[in-house]
């Protein structure tokens, strides 16, 4: 096990300090109190509802006569003693003793002792200090000391003034996370104390805890080292195998550097060693963290992480992972080698940092199979997803008018099915904010001409398109697309008779790029030469577009006494026009014999800029109409709520729009009307179910080679629209606090944003993620902490029974070319029940409505063991098939306390 554990406190060492308030050293050499004989044996006797408090200083007289103190020497009170006792305080000349009793307490500085009774014998120069019996025989007012944030709490505690050695009995301290008892504590000197029979644990019930560890002897040195013996770990008073022949722990608040033990078990690559290394304490700012695994087939792997932070400036961290894995042994036929390989980065700067510029970076890169064949992850969400991404940016902005604002940036993008990878290394982007000529110094710019604006924005950016297997070599820049463009876009909007709203733009662009495509013709070959020019080369375009467009409102009441008060419909259309010229100039031909005929040729228009950053501009002059309605339909309904006096208002109908556009410039014999678009969403369940649907219906029939014609549809025998695709989708989260009364806690535990790390879904419906510690992702330090489950943990039963569910659907169709058939159709679902206020079962799956099958199924089982936690992870099919068992100890100080055993996937497969 990992032997970092911190400052236990046996600081029973502070118990001396208590008693030097009563001035040990000068009544050790005096060896005596000097009372008159008359007041000998005098009691003192306060009331009981009303404590004596006192301040007792060198020259204070008691019942008197002063208490005597030699001046020889240095003094070692230094600041006023306050002692008091609920029922008396009494001074026994015939025994030299002094009797604190009921509540009594001394305090001297910023030290303090509680204790139902406290003695000071002078005859043997030792305080005492002890608990009582209160009204029903037990013992109680056990002697407590604090100095500082330090708590101590013996049995009982004895101090010589002439050695300045104190024994302290049964005392229970609190130091990080543990909890420690010792049954007799010594002290040697001020920074030397030893221990016999001391237990230590992270469970509160120190008296019965689920488990702690014994040790027999300890030497204990104050903020430096603590050297122990044997030490053995019990649980539930039962000693196991499971211990140390000797520990040495450093005692320190910082971070200290030092060695991890490695875990241990088998796999398919033989019997392992797993997670060990070593952690480097760089600074307060940077740490450094090692592992390796190591496998008896060959097979390693190695892991660097890195955290950094600079308050108010930035914090981030870094991971790097490579694995080396052998495949069965060598000599056999199903022998294989393969490297896999992660990096991760991430970087936030604090916003207050500097207000004008931001550097961020995340970023997730490395093998396309690394999360489906790494033997040391268990990150559901991440190989279930399809692709790896990155980006690290720098923006800066320039105060002014106009302001600008520039950025750079590398962008990465991992498609882990198919190996490919495009990367922008980097890209710069620049712009100006806008600027409106002719709006005047004051007032708010109304109409056409004091609304016109425009601005300025430029890209430059160097293209990679690459695979796996060219990925950080060479190779990978010879193909890279670099280029610039440049845009000026113009805008302006006014109203018109005040109920439409007219908007207007163009937009020039000028593209920059450093070498072109030649294309010809080789006759003897039958192909297309295409030659490379480096060189700088540019071109330019501009179109035109304008749009009108306002807001319809319909509203029908039906009276306030009807259960429907009143429905509302909200229509917005609009109509837009957009032309784009053709670039002729920017094209060539060439003469190519006609496959179908030889004798013949035709003549082939290309761009030398095809294949360039941007692409070639379009040679086809362009003139549409665009047309869109949208509709929300809401309504007023009366309450539930007999006492609410305003209706509520509900939306049937959300933002369903219909898009088409008629195409003016088209050729004879060519469909002009562009298939028209439905987008829109129907509430179901209010804030709780929405079915998005999306759909395309076109008024054209299809050729015999399934190519859109000029024939409407409805003339071709079939009906006036005709489907083209179309989706239907929703998800749905409810719980049991949904059917709960109201006024009953209706927080849900919110899921980490941040669950799957290198891609994913928000939700579980993949199934969750566990690390290598076999926690959930997005599972708290402890899931059955919050304050409910407490209070559910206090009985026997949970009549209850909590639960919750998450449900995803989609459904796909698709008929562009007569397929008429359902491309997706499937349903997931991920939920967990607690059965009882400790156990804890969840699962996450989907079925495939189209194939008839389950999708990836994960089910998980979870015990609360009060300081332990025990889950059990099960994928029982598909090429994951696979499970995980966990028991180990809740606090993060003992991680490395469990017995965890895995069946991974078969990697084969």
């Amino acid at each position: 096990m990992q032997t970092n554990i911190p400052n236990i406190l046996f600081c029973c060492i502070f118990i001396l300090l208590p008693f030097v308030c009563l001035n040990a050293q000068e009544i050790g050499n005096n060896k005596e109190i000097n009372i008159d004989a008359k007041e000998r044996d005098s009691l003192v006797t306060v009331g009981d509802s009303l404590p004596l408090a006192q301040t007792i200083k060198a020259t204070d007289s008691i019942l008197g006569d002063s208490l005597q103190v030699p001046q020889k020497g240095n003094q070692l009170i230094t600041d006023a003693v306050k002692y008091q006792a609920k029922d008396y305080m009494r001074i026994s000349q015939k025994e030299n003793r002094m009797f604190l009793y009921n509540e009594a307490q001394i305090i001297y500085g910023d030290m303090q002792i509680n204790a139902g009774l406290i003695i000071i014998d002078n005859n043997k120069n030792e305080v005492y200090a002890y608990g009582i019996p209160d009204s029903t025989g037990a013992y109680s007012q056990k002697p407590v000391f604090v100095q500082a944030n330090q708590t101590v709490e013996p049995d009982s505690i004895r101090f010589n003034f002439d050695t300045e050695r104190a024994l302290v009995y049964n005392s229970r301290t609190q130091q990080a996370n543990f909890n420690v008892k010792g049954e007799v504590t010594k002290r040697e000197n001020d920074s030397v104390y030893f221990m016999q029979n001391v237990r230590f644990t992270t469970d509160d019930d120190l008296e019965n805890p689920d488990y702690y560890f014994y040790a027999r002897r300890i030497k204990f040195v104050p903020d430096k080292k603590i050297v122990a013996g044997l030490v053995n770990m019990y649980i539930a008073d039962v000693p196991t195998p499971l211990g140390l022949p000797f520990g040495y722990f450093p005692l320190t608040e910082e971070e200290t550097s030092g060695f991890i033990i490695p875990s241990f078990g088998d796999s398919q690559q033989g019997y392992f060693l797993q997670n060990g290394g070593y952690y480097f304490a760089i600074s307060d700012y940077v740490d450094l963290l090692t592992l390796g695994d190591y496998y008896t087939n060959g097979s390693y792997a190695v892991r660097l992480e890195s955290n950094y932070a600079k308050r108010y400036r930035y914090r981030g961290n870094v991971r790097v992972r490579y694995e080396n894995q052998y495949q069965s042994e060598r000599g056999f036929p199903d022998y294989a080698e393969r490297t896999e390989y992660n990096i991760q980065w991430s970087h936030n700067q604090d916003a207050k940092a500097n207000p004008n510029s931001r550097f961020n970076a995340s970023v997730n890169l490395g093998s396309s199979t690394y999360y489906q064949n790494s033997v040391n992850q268990m990150n559901t969400g991440n190989f279930l997803t399809n692709s790896l991404s990155s980006s690290v940016s720098y923006s800066k902005t320039f105060p002014g008018d106009p302001q600008v604002n520039l950025s750079i940036a590398a962008r990465h993008n991992q498609n882990t099915r198919t190996q490919t990878i495009n990367m922008s290394l980097p890209t710069l982007q620049a712009s100006m904010t806008r600027i409106y000529p002719f709006a005047p110094k004051t007032g708010s710019k109304k109409g056409l001409i004091e609304n016109i604006n425009f601005q300025y924005n430029v890209r430059a950016e160097n293209q990679i398109n690459t695979t796996d297997s060219l990925f950080f070599k060479p190779e990978m820049f010879e193909d890279a697309n670099y280029g610039a463009q440049h845009s000026i876009p113009v805008a302006t909007n006014f109203k018109l008779f005040n109920y439409l709203s007219v908007s207007a733009n163009a937009n020039y662009e000028e593209n920059w790029v450093f070498r072109t495509f030649e294309q010809s013709y080789d006759e003897f070959n039958d192909e297309v030469v295409i030659d490379t020019v480096s060189g700088f080369d540019s071109y330019r375009t501009y179109n035109f577009g304008t749009s009108i467009g306002t807001t319809l409102y319909g509203l029908k009441n039906f009276g306030k006494d009807k259960k429907i008060q009143a429905i509302r419909h909200v229509m917005r259309p609009s109509i837009s026009y957009n032309v784009n010229p053709a670039f002729d100039q920017y094209y060539d031909t060439y003469e190519r014999i006609n496959p179908a005929n030889p004798i013949e040729t035709n003549m082939v228009d290309y761009s030398r800029f095809n294949g360039t950053l941007y692409g070639a501009p379009g040679n086809r002059f362009s003139s549409s109409l665009g047309l869109s309605i949208s509709n929300t339909l809401e309504a007023k309904v009366r309450s539930k709520d007999s006492t609410a006096t305003e209706p509520e208002k509900i939306t049937l109908l959300n933002n369903f729009s219909m898009s088409t556009a008629y195409n003016l410039a088209g050729e004879a014999g060519e469909p002009k009307l562009s298939p028209i678009a439905l987008r829109g969403s129907i509430p179901i369940i209010r804030d709780k179910v929405d079915i998005n649907v999306a759909g395309n219906m076109d008024i054209y029939a299809l050729d015999n080679n399934n190519r859109r014609t000029n024939e409407l549809n409805i003339n071709n025998g079939g009906s006036l629209f005709r489907f083209t695709n179309a989706n239907v989708s929703f998800g749905y989260s409810f719980s049991s606090k949904d059917f709960e009364d109201e006024g009953e806690d209706e927080n849900e535990d919110d899921i980490d944003n941040d669950t799957y790390r290198g891609g994913g879904r928000r939700d579980d419906l993949f199934g969750k993620g566990s690390d290598l510690e076999g926690k959930f992702y997005d599972e708290e330090e402890d899931p059955f902490a919050d304050e409910d489950r407490q209070e559910r943990n206090d009985n026997w039963y949970n009549y209850k029974i909590p639960w919750d569910l998450r449900m995803s659907y989609t459904m796909t169709y698709n008929n562009t070319a007569r397929q008429n058939e359902i491309t997706s159709h499937s349903i997931m679902f991920s939920g967990d029940v607690e059965l009882s206020p400790k156990w804890m079962v969840g699962a996450s799956s989907g079925y495939d409505l189209k194939d008839l099958g389950f999708t990836y199924t994960q089910l998980r089982f979870q015990r609360d063991l009060n300081t332990w936690r025990l889950s059990f992870n099960w994928v029982p099919f598909s090429e994951r098939r696979s499970w995980y068992f966990f028991i180990g100890i809740k606090s993060s100080i003992l991680s490395d306390i469990k017995y965890d055993k895995r069946n991974e996937p078969d990697r084969r497969l």
